[in-house]
């Protein structure tokens, strides 16, 4: 028997488990950390370095104290964190400015230059993040940041996702040559592919801006996969934690990621991680690249297969923001949504509202709600929105198909299938497919998994999944539903295709950059 500490970093909070290798999880705690957002720029998205840490510190103890456990007992803590999610430091580790939440897209210019340039030069590694980069990736959040702080260039001595940085922390890691690099942020959102020489050349990156001259050298580091231990916990943050100093510290990773991990994802499964947006995660022993996807990466999610990573920009975001704009919750608003019928409302709603992850990867598009009447309600929009984004998962599953990724059962993950049934119903209906949904949370769970094979207690990933991850309940697509979505779906496709890349496609950046210039100018 082994009790390990498992963290995971959400966009909102940070939740820490205290999980027993034979009885589970004994108790959690999350703390919370304010979101930067900007209104006259939508775009921005920070949050502070000192938030997190102080939060990590309050969730821990107080997670401690539900599981009814010493700090002492704890033999393990691994973490995950939101991505990419990016912060500059100096050479001491101190963040020169707040982190670039993975939800910033200021950085939509730079990622454009960059795709261009990566074509231009027919860069192999951008095949591998599916031919398109991305605002929401490092390279182009830290250029963004490099254009915008010219006073603070000289003393960036590196740049770090959250994961890497919070680990480097917690074990008192200085040297940048020993920085621990998480091969599942490098490989996803930085380009890093260990067959292609590691990160992109020194050439295309200053190629791309001089001022991205010398920052390939910057990123050193040891990359590794998540179960290679990072370092031990020092003596300053254990008595922080409430834990004791010398446990193990694996390399982290991304929250969605390892989510799948404590979804139970094994190969043939996809899993939806739906939260504020959703991660569509899948492994294989051999995948080949799929355009449009974030990546297909060596032991990004299993250590020991290629993971496969896709989303959406915005799920549980756009849910609250319909609430929000009602005056109202998102669960007030599902009151009643259970006697819905498919394709009632007669609204069809493309969930673009934070830009498009996959399979079109472009942030400027915006979203539409189409068939709208002077009698739909909030309610409506709410179950239009619900329906869209299990559209938007079926076109991105159809691309993983297309491209061999097998999809033999369909896992919903994440925090919003917990909580919404009737998600969980249309998403079955949509796909035309059974949906398993795990009987209790697993969030920080697969940061745990990660944790126990720090502390040595399971010799695999499997091993560790057998004995803590939950069972599922299955939730069958209606017919009837499905036949309606059978006829829905094809409308959805045209439009999405559409206004994403088809004769309509200038159309929804052309609103975003007046309504830029208009705000720019006063």
């Amino acid at each position: 028997m082994a009790i390990v500490a498992g963290v995971d970093f959400g966009t909102l909070s940070v939740r820490v488990s205290i999980v027993d290798s034979r009885r589970g999880r004994l108790g959690s705690a999350a703390a919370e950390y304010p979101l930067h957002r900007r209104k006259e720029d939508p775009d921005h998205a920070t949050q502070s370095h000192a938030d997190h840490m102080r939060a990590l510190a309050e969730a821990t103890r107080k997670a401690l104290a539900a599981a009814g456990v010493e700090g002492s007992q704890v033999e393990a803590m691994a973490l995950d964190t939101t991505g990419s999610t990016v912060v500059p430091v100096d050479e001491r580790l101190e963040p020169l400015d707040d982190y670039y939440l993975w939800c910033d897209h200021r950085a939509w210019r730079e990622a454009a230059e960059i795709t261009r340039k990566a074509r231009e030069t027919r860069l192999p590694h951008i095949e591998w993040c599916g031919g398109t980069y991305s605002s929401e990736w490092g390279f182009s959040k830290l250029l963004h940041w490099l254009r915008n702080n010219p006073a603070q260039r000289d003393r960036m001595a590196t740049a770090l996702e959250h994961c890497d940085m919070v680990v480097a922390i917690l074990c008192g890691i200085t040297d940048l040559a020993q920085l621990p690099r998480s091969v599942c942020a490098a490989g996803h959102k930085w380009m890093w592919n260990e067959s292609l020489g590691g990160l992109p050349p020194e050439e295309f990156l200053a190629g791309v801006d001089p001022l991205l001259a010398g920052v390939r050298a910057k990123l050193g580091g040891r990359y590794a996969t998540s179960e290679v231990i990072a370092g031990r916990l020092t003596s300053e943050w254990a008595d922080k934690l409430g834990l004791r100093p010398g446990i193990p510290v694996p390399v982290g990773a991304f929250d969605a990621h390892w989510d799948a991990i404590g979804a139970g994802c094994r190969e043939g499964d996809v899993v939806n991680v739906i939260g504020t947006s959703t991660c569509i995660m899948a492994i294989g022993r051999s995948v080949k690249l799929i355009p449009g996807v974030c990546g297909v990466v060596q032991g990004s999610i299993h250590p020991k297969m290629t993971g496969v990573e896709a989303g959406l920009s915005a799920s549980g975001d756009i849910f609250d923001a319909i609430a929000r704009r009602a005056g109202s919750s998102v669960s007030a608003l599902s009151q009643g949504l259970e006697g819905f019928r498919a394709g009632q409302t007669g609204l069809l709603r493309l969930t673009w509202d934070n830009g498009d992850r996959t399979v079109l990867v472009n942030p400027e598009l915006g979203g539409v709600t189409f068939g709208w009447k002077l009698t739909h309600s909030a309610q409506d929009e709410l179950f239009a929105a619900i329906e869209g984004t299990a559209f938007h998962t079926r076109v991105i599953m159809e691309r993983m198909e297309e491209y061999g990724v097998p999809v033999r059962r369909v896992i919903n993950g994440g925090g919003v299938p917990q909580k919404n049934e009737v998600l969980n119903q249309v998403y079955a209906n949509v796909l035309n497919k059974p949906v398993l949904v795990p009987e209790s949370e697993v969030t920080s769970l697969g940061s745990a998994i990660f944790a126990f094979l720090a502390a040595g207690t399971f010799q695999s990933v499997e091993e560790a999944q057998d004995a803590l991850c939950p069972k599922y309940r299955t939730v069958n697509p209606d017919p009837a539903a499905a036949d309606t979505y059978a006829r829905l779906y094809p409308l959805f496709k045209r439009l999405y295709f559409a206004f994403g890349e088809g004769d309509q496609r200038d159309v929804l950046p052309a609103l975003r950059q007046i309504a830029a210039q208009v705000r720019t100018n006063g």
